[in-house]
């Protein structure tokens, strides 16, 4: 049951963070989701999209993160993890890729800006060119927060599994 607790913990965390984390987005650039995405929800609505966006980015990851946290704290001879021993780590992570994403957010903007990245294919001829940069800052926050996150995740994986001293007889 507590090996559940940590999964949904994970999926939580991670849809909370998609959710403010689009939120953001969509206000930089709405046409990431209207013109990136596929046409899952009628809405050029950046509130009603950084939600649905938000929910269905991310659960799943918060699922493969949550079993894989879940085993790292639980399984095998070592004293276990307890749930409230992983909010810290996971909070950390979330704030890691949140600056991240940031950075690279900017960095994108930047670089689009400065004529050294460009939007290209179907998705120049659709964006509006004013929103070319915008458009990269969004592309290369979400890109990211992914990498962040699954490198990341990994990290606290090893460190929680590492924690776990077997006591010594």
């Amino acid at each position: 049951m507590r090996a559940a607790t940590i999964v949904l913990m994970c999926v939580l965390a991670a849809v909370l963070y998609g959710i403010v984390h689009d939120q953001v987005t969509a206000r930089v650039c709405v046409e990431y989701f209207t013109v990136g995405h596929p046409p899952v929800f009628p809405t050029a609505d950046p509130t009603l999209l950084g939600l649905g966006w938000g929910v269905i980015a991310t659960w799943w990851v918060g699922l493969v993160l949550g079993l894989g946290l879940a085993a790292a704290a639980r399984a095998g001879g070592r004293p276990p993890r307890s749930v409230r021993s992983l909010v810290r780590p996971v909070l950390t992570q979330l704030a890691v890729m949140a600056v991240c994403a940031a950075a690279a957010g900017v960095a994108g903007y930047l670089l689009a800006e400065a004529g050294a990245i460009a939007l290209v294919g179907r998705l120049a001829e659709e964006v509006p060119a004013e929103r070319h940069s915008r458009f990269l800052a969004d592309l290369w926050a979400h890109s990211t927060s992914y990498a962040v996150g699954f490198v990341g995740g990994l990290v606290v994986m090893v460190r929680v599994w590492r924690s776990r001293v077997t006591p010594r007889r």
